[in-house]
Protein backbone atom coordinates (compact mmCIF):
# COMPACT_ATOMS: atom_id res chain seq x y z
CA UNK A 1 0.00 0.00 0.00
CA UNK A 2 1.34 3.40 -0.78
CA UNK A 3 2.60 5.59 2.06
CA UNK A 4 1.54 8.70 0.28
CA UNK A 5 3.63 11.26 -1.27
CA UNK A 6 3.32 14.09 0.85
CA UNK A 7 2.15 17.51 0.71
CA UNK A 8 2.20 18.70 -3.51
CA UNK A 9 4.64 22.10 -3.62
CA UNK A 10 3.07 23.17 -6.69
CA UNK A 11 -0.19 21.74 -9.07
CA UNK A 12 -0.82 21.24 -12.60
CA UNK A 13 -3.57 19.30 -14.43
CA UNK A 14 -5.32 17.57 -17.67
CA UNK A 15 -8.46 17.52 -18.17
CA UNK A 16 -10.44 15.44 -20.06
CA UNK A 17 -13.30 16.04 -22.15
CA UNK A 18 -16.91 16.46 -20.76
CA UNK A 19 -17.53 12.89 -19.34
CA UNK A 20 -21.31 13.10 -17.53
CA UNK A 21 -23.74 14.99 -18.97
CA UNK A 22 -27.28 16.19 -17.65
CA UNK A 23 -30.12 13.45 -16.92
CA UNK A 24 -32.81 13.65 -19.89
CA UNK A 25 -34.67 17.06 -19.20
CA UNK A 26 -32.14 18.42 -16.98
CA UNK A 27 -30.49 21.65 -17.53
CA UNK A 28 -27.22 20.77 -15.59
CA UNK A 29 -25.57 18.30 -13.15
CA UNK A 30 -23.14 19.69 -10.98
CA UNK A 31 -21.51 19.64 -7.39
CA UNK A 32 -20.22 15.59 -7.50
CA UNK A 33 -19.22 13.46 -4.63
CA UNK A 34 -17.73 10.86 -5.58
CA UNK A 35 -15.86 7.46 -4.26
CA UNK A 36 -15.36 4.16 -5.22
CA UNK A 37 -17.12 0.69 -3.06
CA UNK A 38 -17.64 -2.46 -3.80
CA UNK A 39 -15.97 -2.04 -7.33
CA UNK A 40 -17.17 0.54 -9.12
CA UNK A 41 -17.42 4.50 -8.48
CA UNK A 42 -20.73 5.90 -7.08
CA UNK A 43 -21.34 9.60 -7.92
CA UNK A 44 -24.11 11.83 -6.57
CA UNK A 45 -24.43 14.98 -8.05
CA UNK A 46 -27.12 17.89 -8.53
CA UNK A 47 -29.33 18.36 -11.05
CA UNK A 48 -31.56 21.51 -12.45
CA UNK A 49 -34.57 20.89 -14.38
CA UNK A 50 -37.04 23.15 -13.25
CA UNK A 51 -35.62 23.13 -9.33
CA UNK A 52 -32.58 21.69 -7.64
CA UNK A 53 -32.71 17.86 -6.63
CA UNK A 54 -29.83 15.44 -7.04
CA UNK A 55 -29.21 12.53 -9.53
CA UNK A 56 -26.94 9.26 -9.02
CA UNK A 57 -24.85 7.09 -11.40
CA UNK A 58 -22.18 4.23 -11.20
CA UNK A 59 -19.82 3.02 -13.40
CA UNK A 60 -16.82 0.43 -12.99
CA UNK A 61 -14.63 2.21 -14.96
CA UNK A 62 -14.55 5.94 -16.47
CA UNK A 63 -14.75 5.32 -19.69
CA UNK A 64 -17.95 4.09 -18.86
CA UNK A 65 -19.25 7.01 -16.94
CA UNK A 66 -21.03 8.50 -20.29
CA UNK A 67 -23.06 5.85 -20.83
CA UNK A 68 -24.06 5.22 -17.13
CA UNK A 69 -27.59 5.23 -16.33
CA UNK A 70 -28.95 8.02 -13.77
CA UNK A 71 -31.23 7.74 -11.49
CA UNK A 72 -33.16 10.55 -9.86
CA UNK A 73 -33.07 10.57 -5.89
CA UNK A 74 -36.27 12.32 -6.09
CA UNK A 75 -37.48 8.97 -7.34
CA UNK A 76 -37.34 8.26 -3.34
CA UNK A 77 -40.13 9.63 -1.61
CA UNK A 78 -38.06 10.46 0.99
CA UNK A 79 -35.60 13.18 -0.94
CA UNK A 80 -38.14 15.07 -3.08
CA UNK A 81 -38.10 18.58 -3.20
CA UNK A 82 -35.09 21.45 -2.62
CA UNK A 83 -31.87 19.32 -2.24
CA UNK A 84 -28.17 19.48 -3.80
CA UNK A 85 -24.60 19.56 -3.36
CA UNK A 86 -24.35 16.02 -1.83
CA UNK A 87 -21.41 14.90 0.00
CA UNK A 88 -20.95 10.81 0.47
CA UNK A 89 -18.92 9.32 2.93
CA UNK A 90 -18.88 5.64 5.02
CA UNK A 91 -18.80 6.43 8.69
CA UNK A 92 -17.09 3.51 10.04
CA UNK A 93 -18.13 3.79 13.87
CA UNK A 94 -21.91 3.22 12.97
CA UNK A 95 -21.56 1.26 9.96
CA UNK A 96 -23.47 3.53 8.23
CA UNK A 97 -23.32 5.97 4.39
CA UNK A 98 -24.26 9.19 4.88
CA UNK A 99 -25.32 11.67 2.18
CA UNK A 100 -25.20 15.21 3.68
CA UNK A 101 -26.38 17.77 1.25
CA UNK A 102 -28.48 20.90 1.65
CA UNK A 103 -32.29 21.62 2.45
CA UNK A 104 -31.12 24.55 3.16
CA UNK A 105 -29.95 23.71 6.60
CA UNK A 106 -27.28 21.15 6.86
CA UNK A 107 -29.08 18.35 5.76
CA UNK A 108 -28.29 14.24 5.80
CA UNK A 109 -29.75 10.68 5.22
CA UNK A 110 -28.49 7.25 5.83
CA UNK A 111 -28.32 4.30 4.08
CA UNK A 112 -26.65 0.52 4.26
CA UNK A 113 -26.37 0.68 0.46
CA UNK A 114 -25.48 3.41 -1.43
CA UNK A 115 -26.01 2.17 -4.57
CA UNK A 116 -29.95 2.08 -3.34
CA UNK A 117 -31.22 5.07 -3.89
CA UNK A 118 -34.83 4.30 -2.58
CA UNK A 119 -33.10 2.55 0.65
CA UNK A 120 -32.03 6.88 1.18
CA UNK A 121 -33.39 7.68 4.79
CA UNK A 122 -35.69 10.91 5.50
CA UNK A 123 -34.00 14.00 6.03
CA UNK A 124 -32.69 15.11 9.43
CA UNK A 125 -30.49 18.59 10.06
CA UNK A 126 -27.50 18.76 11.76
CA UNK A 127 -28.01 22.11 12.47
CA UNK A 128 -31.81 23.43 12.73
CA UNK A 129 -31.86 27.22 11.98
CA UNK A 130 -29.39 29.13 10.39
CA UNK A 131 -26.58 30.15 13.36
CA UNK A 132 -26.47 33.93 14.30
CA UNK A 133 -22.57 34.40 13.27
CA UNK A 134 -23.70 33.53 9.88
CA UNK A 135 -26.78 35.77 9.93
CA UNK A 136 -24.31 38.51 10.74
CA UNK A 137 -21.61 38.11 8.39
CA UNK A 138 -23.80 36.79 4.97
CA UNK A 139 -24.26 39.65 3.31
CA UNK A 140 -26.92 38.79 0.26
CA UNK A 141 -25.34 35.24 0.60
CA UNK A 142 -26.59 32.20 2.28
CA UNK A 143 -24.88 29.15 4.16
CA UNK A 144 -24.11 26.75 1.66
CA UNK A 145 -21.92 23.33 0.02
CA UNK A 146 -21.87 21.53 3.72
CA UNK A 147 -18.92 19.57 4.36
CA UNK A 148 -18.52 16.76 7.17
CA UNK A 149 -14.71 15.40 8.44
CA UNK A 150 -13.66 13.79 10.83
CA UNK A 151 -10.44 12.85 12.77
CA UNK A 152 -9.58 10.91 15.62
CA UNK A 153 -12.01 12.39 18.40
CA UNK A 154 -14.29 14.90 16.42
CA UNK A 155 -16.11 15.58 13.46
CA UNK A 156 -16.20 18.99 11.41
CA UNK A 157 -18.64 20.56 9.76
CA UNK A 158 -17.13 23.29 7.18
CA UNK A 159 -19.52 25.29 5.20
CA UNK A 160 -19.86 28.64 3.69
CA UNK A 161 -21.77 31.82 2.42
CA UNK A 162 -21.00 33.12 -0.73
CA UNK A 163 -19.98 36.06 0.85
CA UNK A 164 -15.74 35.98 1.76
CA UNK A 165 -16.33 33.72 4.82
CA UNK A 166 -15.66 29.44 5.79
CA UNK A 167 -17.18 28.64 8.69
CA UNK A 168 -16.75 25.39 11.28
CA UNK A 169 -18.99 23.63 13.73
CA UNK A 170 -17.36 20.65 15.47
CA UNK A 171 -19.17 17.81 17.58
CA UNK A 172 -17.70 14.75 18.96
CA UNK A 173 -17.06 11.20 16.89
CA UNK A 174 -19.36 9.73 19.45
CA UNK A 175 -22.12 12.27 19.50
CA UNK A 176 -22.21 12.36 15.54
CA UNK A 177 -24.40 13.13 13.82
CA UNK A 178 -25.63 15.24 16.77
CA UNK A 179 -24.45 17.86 18.78
CA UNK A 180 -22.73 20.26 16.10
CA UNK A 181 -22.09 23.19 18.15
CA UNK A 182 -22.32 27.18 17.85
CA UNK A 183 -20.12 27.67 14.26
CA UNK A 184 -16.77 29.92 14.67
CA UNK A 185 -15.32 31.51 11.17
CA UNK A 186 -12.19 29.91 10.10
CA UNK A 187 -11.41 32.71 7.48
CA UNK A 188 -12.51 35.52 5.74
CA UNK A 189 -10.91 37.42 2.82
CA UNK A 190 -13.46 39.62 -0.50
CA UNK A 191 -16.41 37.73 -1.22
CA UNK A 192 -14.95 36.26 -4.61
CA UNK A 193 -11.89 35.41 -3.42
CA UNK A 194 -13.72 32.89 -1.00
CA UNK A 195 -16.84 32.19 -2.31
CA UNK A 196 -18.17 29.16 -2.25
CA UNK A 197 -17.74 24.64 -2.55
CA UNK A 198 -14.86 23.95 0.42
CA UNK A 199 -13.55 20.55 0.54
CA UNK A 200 -11.05 19.17 3.56
CA UNK A 201 -8.94 16.54 3.38
CA UNK A 202 -6.24 14.25 5.23
CA UNK A 203 -3.13 13.61 3.16
CA UNK A 204 -2.35 10.30 3.52
CA UNK A 205 0.79 9.37 5.26
CA UNK A 206 1.10 12.47 6.89
CA UNK A 207 -0.62 14.32 9.99
CA UNK A 208 -1.54 17.58 7.10
CA UNK A 209 -4.94 18.18 6.11
CA UNK A 210 -5.25 19.92 2.52
CA UNK A 211 -8.43 22.71 2.04
CA UNK A 212 -9.62 23.92 -1.09
CA UNK A 213 -12.25 26.79 -1.38
CA UNK A 214 -14.05 27.83 -4.77
CA UNK A 215 -13.55 31.47 -6.02
CA UNK A 216 -14.62 33.86 -8.61
CA UNK A 217 -12.14 35.82 -10.52
CA UNK A 218 -11.29 35.60 -14.36
CA UNK A 219 -13.15 32.50 -14.25
CA UNK A 220 -13.57 29.90 -11.70
CA UNK A 221 -10.85 28.45 -9.57
CA UNK A 222 -9.95 27.19 -6.33
CA UNK A 223 -7.39 28.23 -3.75
CA UNK A 224 -5.75 25.83 -1.15
CA UNK A 225 -3.83 25.71 2.77
CA UNK A 226 -2.96 23.37 4.72
CA UNK A 227 -3.29 22.30 8.57
CA UNK A 228 -1.81 20.19 11.12
CA UNK A 229 -5.30 20.25 12.53
CA UNK A 230 -8.82 21.10 11.73
CA UNK A 231 -9.58 23.36 14.14
CA UNK A 232 -6.10 24.47 14.02
CA UNK A 233 -4.66 27.59 11.88
CA UNK A 234 -4.52 27.03 8.21
CA UNK A 235 -1.55 28.44 5.99
CA UNK A 236 -1.57 28.82 2.48
CA UNK A 237 -0.66 26.58 -0.31
CA UNK A 238 -1.19 27.25 -3.79
CA UNK A 239 -3.88 30.42 -2.87
CA UNK A 240 -3.97 32.91 -5.79
CA UNK A 241 -5.23 33.20 -9.25
CA UNK A 242 -1.96 33.17 -10.92
CA UNK A 243 -0.58 30.02 -8.41
CA UNK A 244 -3.84 28.32 -7.37
CA UNK A 245 -4.78 24.38 -6.68
CA UNK A 246 -6.82 24.48 -10.56
CA UNK A 247 -8.18 27.20 -12.69
CA UNK A 248 -7.45 28.15 -16.01
CA UNK A 249 -3.53 29.13 -15.17
CA UNK A 250 -2.16 25.34 -14.55
CA UNK A 251 -4.87 23.05 -16.25
CA UNK A 252 -5.43 22.34 -19.71
CA UNK A 253 -7.70 20.76 -21.97
CA UNK A 254 -10.40 22.38 -19.91
CA UNK A 255 -11.13 24.48 -23.11
CA UNK A 256 -14.93 22.91 -22.87
CA UNK A 257 -15.65 24.38 -19.28
CA UNK A 258 -16.23 28.38 -20.08
CA UNK A 259 -16.07 29.47 -17.14
CA UNK A 260 -12.96 27.57 -15.55
CA UNK A 261 -12.58 24.57 -12.78
CA UNK A 262 -15.93 24.96 -10.39
CA UNK A 263 -17.56 22.99 -7.60
CA UNK A 264 -15.85 19.33 -7.32
CA UNK A 265 -14.15 16.80 -5.02
CA UNK A 266 -11.34 14.64 -5.12
CA UNK A 267 -11.59 10.92 -5.97
CA UNK A 268 -10.40 9.72 -2.62
CA UNK A 269 -7.92 6.85 -0.94
CA UNK A 270 -10.88 5.49 0.64
CA UNK A 271 -14.60 6.28 1.56
CA UNK A 272 -14.53 6.59 4.89
CA UNK A 273 -15.10 9.74 7.52
CA UNK A 274 -11.35 11.08 7.02
CA UNK A 275 -11.58 11.81 3.60
CA UNK A 276 -8.45 10.77 3.25
CA UNK A 277 -6.85 11.49 -0.50
CA UNK A 278 -3.39 10.02 -1.83
CA UNK A 279 -0.94 12.86 -3.51
CA UNK A 280 0.56 10.33 -5.31
CA UNK A 281 -2.33 9.61 -7.64
CA UNK A 282 -4.89 13.22 -7.47
CA UNK A 283 -7.67 13.51 -9.57
CA UNK A 284 -10.39 16.08 -9.31
CA UNK A 285 -13.77 15.23 -10.05
CA UNK A 286 -15.46 19.15 -11.42
CA UNK A 287 -18.11 20.52 -12.83
CA UNK A 288 -17.61 22.61 -16.05
CA UNK A 289 -19.99 25.11 -18.00
CA UNK A 290 -20.42 24.33 -21.40
CA UNK A 291 -23.06 27.44 -22.24
CA UNK A 292 -23.88 30.34 -20.05
CA UNK A 293 -27.03 30.86 -19.40
CA UNK A 294 -29.47 33.57 -19.55
CA UNK A 295 -29.59 33.24 -15.51
CA UNK A 296 -27.01 31.76 -13.43
CA UNK A 297 -29.84 28.48 -12.81
CA UNK A 298 -29.66 28.51 -16.55
CA UNK A 299 -25.86 27.95 -17.34
CA UNK A 300 -25.55 24.43 -18.77
CA UNK A 301 -23.01 22.06 -16.80
CA UNK A 302 -21.42 18.60 -17.42
CA UNK A 303 -18.69 17.04 -15.26
CA UNK A 304 -15.07 16.09 -15.92
CA UNK A 305 -11.89 14.75 -14.17
CA UNK A 306 -8.70 16.86 -13.66
CA UNK A 307 -5.53 13.98 -13.47
CA UNK A 308 -2.45 15.30 -12.10
CA UNK A 309 0.45 16.04 -14.94
CA UNK A 310 3.01 17.43 -12.39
Amino acid sequence: MSPGCGVPTSFKWESSPALITPPSGSVSIKDPTVLFHDGKWHVYATHYSNSYNMTYLSFTDWDKAGAAPKTLLSTNPNLTGYKCAPQLFYFSPQDLWYLVYQSQPPTYSTTRDPSDVRSWSAPRKFIENEPAIVTQNKGSGTWIDFWVICDDANCHLFFSDDNGHLYRSQTSKASFPAGFGTPVIVMSDERFDLFEAANVYKIKGTDKYLLIHESIGDGRYFRSWTADKLDGAWTPLADTQANPFAGKSNVTGAGWSNDGISHGEMLRDNPDETMTIDTCNMRYLFQGRTRAGAEYNLHEYSLGVLTDAR
